[in-house]
């Protein structure tokens, strides 16, 4: 028998030879190693045996032979339901990703000469996002001769964080970078005391 049909057969015999282990971990006929320390689906330590004397306990209680430790001396070997195991771990993920906030750099431009409304209209949309937990960058573009003027840009910065300051903080002091000045507000903590 060759060893591409030994893998086969073994694969109809036992089905979950192959099915999931390319993600992280060698499991059932994967193993090659000649000795392996083996724990119990329970926890207890079996103690060193040969990987095929392992695969055969396994196979007894139909359930997965998993390498946990590859890089012990010998290999770590543990009995378990290995389809369980892959779902459980995949749903811990799931939730921590659910529960977890990505926090956006939204960006406001503005150049030095920015009328009153188009001001207000632009703090507003900065509020906006600071609430809902985002950070801002506020962005003032200087063209031609305005780059001569930069003091007109950071009066418009210091304006534009006077107004924004109920909801953010300062995080980085504006700051000259070529032809732009950006400065960057973060938004408040929230008080516990009165979110009841």
């Amino acid at each position: 028998m060759y060893a591409g049909d030994l893998c086969r057969l073994r694969f109809f015999k036992f089905w979950r030879c192959f099915r999931i282990s390319k993600i992280e971990h060698q499991i059932n006929g994967e193993i090659r190693d000649k000795e392996i320390r083996l724990i119990s689906a329970q926890g207890e330590q079996l103690g060193i045996m040969s990987a095929r004397e392992a695969m055969r306990i396994a196979e007894e209680q139909d359930l997965d032979l998993v390498k946990i430790a590859p890089q012990a001396k010998p290999p770590v070997c543990r009995i378990m339901d290995y389809g369980k195991f892959k779902f459980e771990q995949d749903k811990r993920e799931r939730e921590a990703r659910k529960n977890q906030r990505v926090i956006e750099i939204k960006e406001i431009r503005m150049s030095p000469g920015i009328d009153v409304h188009d001001f207000n209209v632009k703090a507003r949309k900065a509020l906006t996002f600071l609430k809902s937990g985002d950070k801002v960058k506020a962005v003032v573009r200087f063209k031609g001769r305005e780059l001569a003027h930069t003091n007109i840009g950071l009066d418009l910065l210091k304006r534009f964080a006077e107004t924004c300051a109920e909801y953010s903080n300062i995080e980085k002091p504006p700051k000259l970078e070529g032809r732009h000045m950006s400065m960057f507000l973060s938004p408040k903590a929230a008080d516990k005391s009165t979110t009841k």
